[in-house]
């Protein structure tokens, strides 16, 4: 790629060489690359217009619309730093996110779900936002033409602004949880989200020719870098879903001849199930990226056989890494591809540190596209990048003869629900919250569908009447759904070290 390495670039260079290749395509329109690059200057301008400066923060909380592309791509053409918001975050997660990136401007979605969770925002602990755009989403309720048709500054303005992003401008701040509990804002220049993700399409081998069903969240690195930015770069189609729904699923890959679609174990495992799958066409696929879950062999072998995909990877990445890390090769064998992250992508260098006997210690990364830091949090960036630059990841791994890595536990106690990263501290700190309850600790537990699922043990305080429904409830409340504990273990003491801390691997022995 030439010239500057930001997204503003980019989208003008892909405009100019791909000016009449469908950029993206939804039920609602489709833009060609030189129709997105005119929404996106206009929105830009829109955006600007509110009053946004180049370093100001730009909130999207909604799904995979053509709006979140838009919104996305106009952002950075301002100049501003995007902040993706999770659209299973309830009003009290999504008011905390907006109070500390201070974002003036929230791009939102209308009602979704049933449910308005923008309404319940807590408009007093956020003195810095200035307006809220509601997009439609399930029905006709938003005002982003209202937003359109309002102030706007000048053509050149808008240019200007785009011209003078350079690639270490902070271009977004996705935030991910801590084992204190409270989440972390990391921050990514423009050269370390475009040129990882361009090292995730390369392995992909994803080219203009190829359609991308997107069912990943946007909001999420797989959706943000692995989707829009790596059709971005590479001309491919990017066509969104804004749920998963399997049978819409096949009919788009039907459709759309579509040749890419990542998602985590468990979409693929839902449409080999599918009782309706045999009624379409799915022999267009070509290349799929799971990961985020233990994985069978069968698995990888039935995707292939089954699903035609002629090259299924995975991969190992963390948003402190740029959403990267490694990944698995289209050469590699099924059984390395089901029980190993490949090698190291992006630039990146790899070590275990302090192997024990098994060679397993924790996984180190080292390069380029390692975060800038934690936004506002020095002390929680020196703790996690060391003085040599070597990310501290807190996962604990093993290398093969080859190189590849293998996930074999987490210092951070995380679990996987759904594809979506979920940290027991923050469940704990919740659980904490609700009356009767005097101790809890969380841990994940294997479920066929989703991976692994939330158990909570909960000591109740004495006399209180607590029972499962009450502590579920409650989290349901507070927390999204994958973070909320699906079954609840009451216990007279949890187990805990001579240091006070719970031992962990006892309550896994009882669950």
């Amino acid at each position: 790629m030439t010239g500057q390495l930001t997204t503003p670039a980019v989208l003008d260079r892909m405009a100019c060489d791909f000016a009449d290749h469908l950029a993206l395509v939804t039920p609602e329109r489709s833009l060609t690359f030189g129709e997105l690059r005119a929404e996106v200057r206009q929105a830009a301008a829109a955006i600007a217009g509110l009053g946004v400066h180049p370093g100001d923060r730009v909130a999207i909380w909604s799904p995979n619309t053509w709006h979140w592309v838009v919104a996305c791509l106009a952002t950075h053409y301002a100049g501003a730093v995007l902040v993706p918001v999770n659209t299973r975050y309830t009003a009290e997660e999504a008011t905390d996110i907006l109070a500390r990136t201070r974002t003036p401007l929230l791009i939102a979605m209308g009602r979704f779900l049933g449910a308005d969770p923008v309404a319940d925002l807590d408009r007093g602990a956020l003195p810095a936002l200035r307006r809220i755009v509601r997009v439609p989403v399930e029905q006709a309720d938003g005002d982003w033409d209202d937003f359109l048709a309002g102030p706007q500054v000048a053509p050149s303005e808008v240019d200007g602004r785009a011209a003078a992003v350079r690639p270490d401008d902070v271009s977004d701040i996705l935030f991910t949880s801590g084992t204190t509990g409270r989440s972390k804002g990391v921050l990514c220049a423009h050269r370390q989200s475009l040129s990882a993700s361009a090292a995730w399409a390369e392995c992909g081998r994803i080219t203009s020719a190829d359609r991308y069903l997107c069912i990943n969240p946007f909001f999420h690195n797989f959706g943000y870098k692995a989707g829009i930015l790596a059709c971005l770069q590479t001309g491919a189609t990017l066509i969104p879903q804004l749920t998963f729904n399997p049978e819409a699923a096949m009919h788009a890959v039907q459709e759309h001849r579509v040749t890419v679609l990542p998602g985590p174990p468990t979409i693929y495992q839902t449409l080999l199930d599918h009782p309706a799958r045999a009624k379409y066409d799915l022999t267009s696929l070509r290349f799929a990226v799971t990961g985020a879950a233990i994985i069978p062999v069968v698995l990888i072998e039935r995707m292939q056989s089954e699903l035609d995909f002629d090259i299924v990877l995975t991969a190992y990445g963390l948003t402190e890494a740029s959403g990267f890390g490694t990944m698995c090769r289209p050469e590699d064998d099924p059984v390395t591809v089901a029980t190993t992250c490949g090698r190291p992508i992006a630039g990146f260098e790899l070590r275990i540190d302090s192997p024990d006997e098994t060679g397993a210690g924790e996984v180190q990364l080292h390069g380029p596209n390692v975060m800038l830091g934690y936004l506002d949090d020095p002390d929680a960036t020196a703790a996690t990048v060391d003085s040599d630059g070597w990310l501290h990841t807190g996962d604990i791994g093993t290398l093969d003869a080859a190189g590849n890595l293998t996930i074999t536990d987490r210092l951070k106690d995380m679990y996987i629900c759904g594809g979506f990263n979920v940290y027991p501290a923050e469940v704990e700190q919740v659980l904490a919250r609700l009356d009767g309850v005097a101790d809890a600790a969380v841990i994940g537990v294997p479920e066929p569908r989703l991976g692994e699922v939330g158990r909570a043990f909960v000591v109740r305080r004495p006399d209180a009447d607590l029972d499962e429904k009450t502590v579920i409830a409650y989290s349901r409340e507070h927390l999204a759904n994958f973070k909320t504990p699906r079954s609840v273990v009451f216990l007279d003491a949890l187990p805990r070290n001579a240091g006070g801390k719970v031992v962990k691997t006892t309550l896994r022995e009882m669950a």
